[in-house]
């Protein structure tokens, strides 16, 4: 049998990564179940917030809306990320890992990663707002809350994306080597 069916730690990983996909779902499914609740209950929220002092009006619920929308896309991005990891994982773990399809699955990762810092742009701008807006509330139950407002562009986000196509541009290096190889055996 091959060693690399039995590597406890690529084993280890797939199992990690399996979970993390159904925390992924699971947290898409209640985003996706807080969407419409939003807007069947604004009232309710306009209503609940006022009484805590809130002094915005409909728009809160607006940027609770756009908040999940977002929340959602960044979480299917990350989704389909694992996804991806879990394929290499897989093909690694069957001693194939330079493959063509790897190289691409690398490189639709990094693409995840870049495009993955919008959302969490907009989350952070929304954050922001609710949390200014709310800042004189009273008895919301969170304590004190600080937040940072450096919403931006990450950098290990964007070292994340170098890297992702890098090891692409690798894998598909050693695709065509391996090509090569086997050409002339």
């Amino acid at each position: 049998m091959d060693t690399h069916k039995r590597d406890p730690l690529l084993t280890a990983a797939q199992l990690l990564f399996y979970f993390f996909i159904g925390a992924v779902c699971v947290a898409i499914v209640m985003v996706g179940i807080g969407i419409p609740a939003a807007v069947i209950f604004q009232d309710r929220i306009v209503a609940e917030a006022a009484a805590h002092g809130v002094t915005a009006g409909p728009e809160l619920v607006g940027a609770i809306l756009v908040l999940l929308a977002a929340a959602a896309a960044f979480l299917a991005l990350a989704a389909y990320f694992l996804i991806l990891l879990l394929r290499i994982v897989g093909s690694v773990k069957q001693g194939e890992p330079f493959t063509v399809i790897n190289a691409e699955r690398l490189s639709r990762m990094g693409w995840i990663a870049l495009v993955g810092q919008l959302p969490t742009i907009l989350l952070g701008a929304m954050i922001l707002w609710i949390a200014e807006v709310g800042k004189d509330a009273k008895d919301l139950g969170m304590g004190e809350l600080h937040l940072r407002d450096d919403v931006g562009i990450d950098g290990s986000g964007i070292l994340l994306v170098l890297i992702l196509f890098i090891l692409a541009r690798v894998f598909r290096k050693g695709a065509e080597m391996r090509e090569e190889l086997e050409g002339t055996v």
